[in-house]
């Protein structure tokens, strides 16, 4: 069965499952349009009850999908000491990494997520919240809300998660291991201490969780920044100098840090902090 067949079922079992978009009329999409409309479903899917036959059909979908993408090793990864021969502390613990966290077959992704943590319902969004639930598939979701129903049991129904703490679930669909989920700071005007301390506090957080969970291999995306506002350079210190630190105490428990760069503009900027060392 070729791709455009898998994404023909699909996509048919995601209207199927649909109250609202049952009737949609797809006949005459694309591959690509047909793509974007999985993902689309996929995305305002509410964490309902799913069928096996459902799930089954998504994950033969995001397996073919994840091997067209490529799935990227770590060893396939240098360190900073390899790629720019860095005389930075811990030089051959960090990697600078440039491309989609969804590829990596490591311990632990981070997934930059917000207060509500059930991932990014627009449809098709260009954050890293939405780029992760859907790759992982529907089951991310459903774990994330079980984890804050049970909260919202213990700590009241208006229950939200916290900036900077640590939410560790399963992968899923993604080749990691692990995701680890953390709300960052989200900026509305000047900087300030407090909001330099939270995003502070998710990257502790999110280093801790790996200790916490004997997982060795974690790859850091540029939390806050994008559509939280966080400037990049700024953020990018903090991340920096916050596992440097972190390493200083913990490093026989890690293996790796990754930074995980998506546009050129944030690789400049690590590699500024990486040079100056």
């Amino acid at each position: 069965m070729n791709t455009n067949n898998k994404a023909d079922i699909l996509l048919e079992k995601l209207k199927e499952d649909s109250t609202e978009y049952k009737t949609l009329e797809t006949g005459d999409y694309d591959l690509t349009e047909k793509k974007n409309a999985i993902r689309s479903l996929m995305n305002i899917r509410m964490p309902i009850e799913t069928s096996d036959e459902l799930l089954k059909v998504q994950d033969d979908y995001l397996q073919e999908e994840l091997t067209a993408k490529g799935i990227v090793a770590l060893s396939e990864i240098p360190t900073i000491k390899e790629q720019y021969d860095s005389k930075s502390p811990f030089a051959d613990k960090l990697s600078l990494w440039q491309g989609d966290i969804t590829r990596l077959k490591i311990g632990a992704i981070v997934n930059a997520a917000n207060s509500q943590m059930l991932g990014c319902f627009v449809p098709c969004h260009r954050c890293i919240d939405n780029a992760i639930h859907s790759a992982a598939g529907m089951q991310l979701r459903a774990e994330c809300n079980h984890i804050m129903q049970k909260k919202r049991m213990q700590y009241g129904r208006k229950y939200e998660e916290p900036t900077g703490t640590a939410v560790l679930t399963k992968a899923y669909n993604l080749p990691c291991d692990y995701v680890i989920h953390t709300v960052g700071p989200i900026v509305y005007g000047e900087l300030n201490d407090v909001l330099c301390q939270d995003l502070r506090n998710c990257y502790e957080s999110a280093l801790k969780c790996c200790v916490e969970n004997d997982i060795k291999s974690i790859a850091f995306c540029c939390i806050s920044t994008g559509e939280f506002h966080f400037p990049n350079g700024e953020a990018a210190k903090i991340a920096w100098e916050t596992v440097l630190n972190f390493l200083q105490t913990h490093d026989k428990a890690i293996e790796r840090v990754i930074f995980n760069v998506f546009k050129d503009s944030d690789k400049e900027i690590y590699e500024r902090l990486i040079l100056h060392q």
